[in-house]
């Protein structure tokens, strides 16, 4: 059981590293009507690209961006933020439809906070603006840039989204892509370095105690508690196992949790309504666990009997909501599919081992039935009631 449990825990913790993402180099790339840039740089985060050309004598900036939205039809935007480093004070341009099927443009927005934005003038005098779609949806969008003079290294930001609404961009995704498409651009030198989230780290840390906890040691603890008391030979034991796998499983599970509560302080304007809701609902339901161990009655108890039910539905509650959440998280990270199929397999790991002590302890409860019944067949065959007829007197003499 021991060494299952550091495989899982290894193995869970690749799932949750973050991986970069690759898109077709740069110096590949072509566009319509011959256009040419001087410099260009796969940026590394969502498939994306940037080529410009900057005129130093009158400080304008010929930049195409170039990346495939989220899912056809979608949307893409590349932006410089003057006074940030994110989204919130991007000065943006946008490639997207102008209605569903309708024809592409490109249009300038100013990004002053989370919410939902609306073409704007942007704080840079900006003109030739235009968006194409190439073959596979990928979109390109043009434009050249007024940029303040003297100032050659400005901090960038780029996003793609699912499709627009009424010529408007809808919300994008929140993953780990998403969250880390920024980085510095010097425009002379040809650099754009990428920029990370602060926060992934603890993100990262959040995701793997959460997954080992409510993901792996809560199902591992119920499946000893259903399944090892039958084994006479364990004794009690199997009741410290559980005890401490639940233990270890909420007390990890806790430290998660409260980390994922001040990630939500920590990201304003960003919520994961459904994730943020079954994580307080896991902890409530734990919790309640861990509090009635104190008031469980002894075996002898009229009540214990309920109580057993209690404990049984509400731990079933906690693991089945556990592993709903991981997957939650799963998507929120968006790791590169092989690794949730991973910890799929990991459920199924989990799985069979259930279904082989399922079979092998209804397997002993039907032996010891049996034995039961023969010992109670000897008893009356050849016990009482060969000794009352032993007893009998003959009806004559």
């Amino acid at each position: 059981m021991a060494s299952t449990l550091v495989f899982l825990f290894s193995l869970l913790l690749l799932l949750l590293l973050p991986l970069p993402s690759f898109s077709q180099s740069c110096t590949s790339q072509t566009f319509s009507n011959n256009r040419l840039f001087a410099t260009c740089n796969n940026l590394p985060h969502l498939s994306a690209a940037l080529h410009w050309t900057y005129d130093a004598a009158n400080s304008t900036l010929s930049v195409a961006f170039i990346a495939p939205p989220s899912r056809p039809g979608g949307w893409v935007a590349w932006a410089l933020n003057p006074t940030g480093s994110g989204m919130v004070g991007a000065q943006a341009v946008v490639g997207l439809r102008q209605s569903s099927g309708g024809s592409l443009v490109a249009k300038t927005f100013n990004i002053s906070a989370y919410g939902p934005v609306t073409p704007s003038r942007i704080a840079f005098e900006t003109w030739e603006l235009e968006a194409e779609e190439g073959a596979g949806g990928v979109m390109t969008v043009f434009a050249t840039i007024k940029l303040p003079r003297g100032v050659t290294t400005m901090n960038q930001a780029w996003q793609v989204g699912p499709s627009s609404t009424g010529g408007l961009p809808d919300k994008h995704d929140f993953g780990v892509g998403n969250l880390n498409a920024k980085a510095t651009l010097d425009v002379v030198s040809g650099q754009s370095s990428g920029g990370t989230d602060s926060r992934l780290k603890e993100k990262n840390i959040h995701g793997i105690l959460n997954a080992v906890s409510w993901g792996i040691l809560l199902p591992i603890g119920a499946i000893i508690a259903r399944y090892l008391k039958a084994f006479k030979s364990l004794g009690s034991a199997w009741f410290y196992l559980h005890v401490v796998c639940q233990l270890t499983g909420y007390a990890v599970g806790v430290t998660g949790w409260a980390i994922g509560l001040n990630l939500g302080k920590k990201s304003k304007g960003i919520q994961y309504t459904t994730h943020r809701n079954l994580g307080i609902a896991l902890f409530s339901l734990a919790t309640l666990q861990i509090t009635a161990l104190f008031l469980r009655p002894k075996k002898d108890h009229k009540y214990r009997v309920y109580w057993n039910r209690y404990h049984q539905l509400v731990g079933m509650a906690v693991v089945i909501l556990g592993i709903i959440n991981v997957f939650r998280g799963l998507e929120i990270l968006s790791p590169a599919h092989k690794w949730k199929d991973a910890y799929i397999v990991v459920l199924c790991v989990l799985g069979v081992i259930a279904l082989m002590l399922e079979v092998t302890t209804c397997f002993i409860a039907r032996r010891r039935k049996l034995d039961s019944s023969d010992s109670t067949k000897k008893y009356n065959g050849s016990g009482a009631a060969n000794g009352q007829r032993g007893f009998q007197q003959p009806l004559s003499a």
